[in-house]
């Protein structure tokens, strides 16, 4: 590791945690950067070295912490500043190694257009589709009338779902414009630019992707299939290697077309190409990520390489630590789950705050990255993932049993998380694939279509909001046998409060009118006044938090008494105004 002695890594959580771990483990020095959000995270522990910024995105203040450091690279992780080519310009103008692809390899890449040229030229298997931006809506109802319905509209510089709209055949051909100018609206929102194209949407369709590593050299090597197809809003919650019930051909597809874009992109760096399979069989080349997916450690545990290793190896100018004329052989299964902080039971709410309990599973092939400890705070400025739990067995079966097994076993207090999702997850018939292929049926809309929280994991007698009362787990003998009773938490306290101990303070019954805050996060705008006459389900205001934003809506007809002001930081449940009926 001669050229690359030190790092700056330019994000926060799990991801800052796992690139110090492996800058570590190679020598080299890391630096963090935090802003006031992040004051004590655990990140910055990991680390030599950690200063502040006002911006985890602002360039100019990650140079000069790297000036100030003297670090001779920069690693930006996923998210933030890591496909932006004007970023890695900067880092490399500056005279310091972006250990990630070229800025024109980002900027070739990121545009989907440009993606999609590349793939058609390099043979890749692709879906119809238009390769070149849309100037009306008219063009995509005319290629709607060629190829049939359903179509996906997409956003040529989007992602995560932003940009993208689905016209199916019971919306029908008129239901395209609106469409269309919604697609490039959110586009021109998020991105800053509003082209559009559009495809054949295939239908039930499975997320599949190739993790792939090139050298300065030359070598290209694919070390890996990630089947990705349980998302809710097209944002992943689970993620399994190598990529189950594919056929020997799609495989062959998706391992021989990321191979080629990749080679014609001449690409260096570790990536991922992204592919559609369709209910039909039929696979369709998606995107290139040109980044470390939040994924990645799935694949690592089942090919046994160390993908941050790889990448500072590559951005050093050394060779590939794998035969990249022999595709590495996996061994095993994997399954990867996001714990987010999110409310399950009101439709994966973001649910930032203080994690008063975090107790992740030990055991065989079991492997936790995290970014929180007890204590650790979840501002609500930023992503939601606390930690990734990645669970590997011989075969699937087994990795499905330990994973149920691990994910019983993890505990987090404090915040609301998505474990509750990920338990029933596993003992879903649709996803665990009892039959094999035949029962499989996940794919990438699955959860917003089908998803019955609770389904597999809870009794008919509660509700699924009881799945997060906190408890308390007894030992008591019973004629000699020791049996282990789980009661709620605040029948402790009770207890405690008869004995003169103390008692939390609990939520008074509201007034019918009541209007809570869905989720804790900051009072974005009110859509009405002070006064004004309002109906049911009349949108009332906007909250956001953690990149989310929801609305908030009328609970009965009459006139509104705003209690909370815009820009208020909200907590769960806060009282934000009162209808008060006629």
């Amino acid at each position: 590791m001669s050229t690359i002695s030190s790092v700056l890594i330019a994000n926060r959580g799990e991801i800052a945690v796992r690139i110090a771990r492996a800058a570590h483990d190679l020598g080299i020095r890391t630096v963090a950067v935090y802003t006031d959000a992040d004051v004590g995270a655990v990140h910055t522990e990991m680390t030599e070295q950690a200063y502040a910024v006002s911006s985890y995105l602002d360039v100019d203040a990650l140079l000069e912490v790297a000036s100030r450091a003297g670090v001779d690279s920069v690693h930006p992780g996923y998210g933030f500043l890591s496909e932006n080519a004007d970023a890695a310009r900067a880092v490399q103008d500056a005279g310091l190694v972006w250990v990630g692809p070229s800025p024109e390899t980002i900027e070739t890449l990121g545009d989907k257009m440009a993606a999609r040229q590349l793939a058609e030229r390099s043979g890749a298997p692709l879906a119809p589709g238009t390769s070149e931006p849309l100037t009306s809506w008219e063009q995509a109802r005319d290629f709607a009338e060629d190829v049939g319905l359903p179509i996906a509209i997409k956003a040529a510089f989007g992602g995560g779902g932003r940009g993208l709209k689905v016209v199916t055949e019971d919306d029908g051909l008129g239901a395209i414009e609106d469409a269309f100018a919604a697609a490039g609206r959110e586009s021109q929102e998020a991105f800053g630019r509003a082209e559009c194209f559009v495809e054949k949407f295939l239908a039930r369709p499975r997320h599949v992707e190739a993790q792939v590593l090139a050298d300065m050299h030359g070598a290209v090597a694919v070390i890996g299939t990630r089947d990705c197809s349980t998302q809710r809003r097209f944002q992943k919650l689970v993620e399994e290697a190598p990529a189950p019930f594919l056929s020997e051909e799609q495989n062959r597809l998706i391992v021989d077309g990321a191979r080629e874009v990749c080679r014609a992109a001449e690409y260096v760096g570790a990536g991922t190409v992204e592919f559609i399979v369709a209910e039909d069989g039929t696979v369709s080349f998606l995107e290139v990520n040109t980044r470390l997916q939040v994924e990645h450690p799935v694949t690592e545990a089942v090919s046994g390489i160390d993908i941050v290793h790889e990448q500072f190896r590559i951005a050093a100018g050394e060779r590939l630590g794998v035969d990249p004329d022999a595709d590495p052989a996996t061994h095993g299964h994997a399954v990867e789950f996001r714990i987010n902080a999110e409310d399950v039971a009101h439709g994966f709410a973001p649910c930032p705050g203080t994690v008063t309990r975090f107790e992740p599973p030990t055991g065989p092939g079991i492997r936790v990255d995290s970014g929180v400890r007890s204590g650790s705070t979840i501002p609500g400025s930023y992503d939601s993932l606390l930690a990734k739990l990645v669970v590997w067995g011989p075969d699937r079966d087994t990795a499905l049993r330990r994973a149920r097994a691990a994910l019983d076993e993890f505990h987090v207090d404090g915040v609301r998380t998505v474990l509750p999702f990920h338990r029933d997850i596993v003992r879903e018939p649709a996803w665990t694939a009892p039959d094999g292929a035949a029962s499989f049926r996940m794919c990438t809309d699955w959860v917003d279509r089908e998803y019955v929280p609770g389904a597999h994991t809870v009794s008919p007698d509660v509700t699924f909001d009881d799945i997060y009362v906190e408890r308390t787990t007894l030992a008591v003998e019973i004629g000699g046998t020791l049996q282990h009773v789980r009661v709620p938490s605040v029948l402790l306290q009770r207890g405690d409060a008869a004995r003169g101990g103390s008692t939390a303070t609990g939520n008074s019954d509201g007034h019918p009118g009541d209007v809570p805050a869905p989720f804790a996060g900051t009072l974005v705008e009110w859509k009405v006044s002070d006064g004004d006459t309002v109906e049911e389900n009349q949108t009332l205001a906007t909250v956001e938090a953690m990149k989310m934003e929801a609305t908030v809506t009328s609970p009965a007809s009459g006139t509104i008494q705003l209690i909370a002001d815009a820009g208020d930081v909200i907590a769960r449940g806060d009282i934000l105004a009162r209808i008060v009926e006629e």
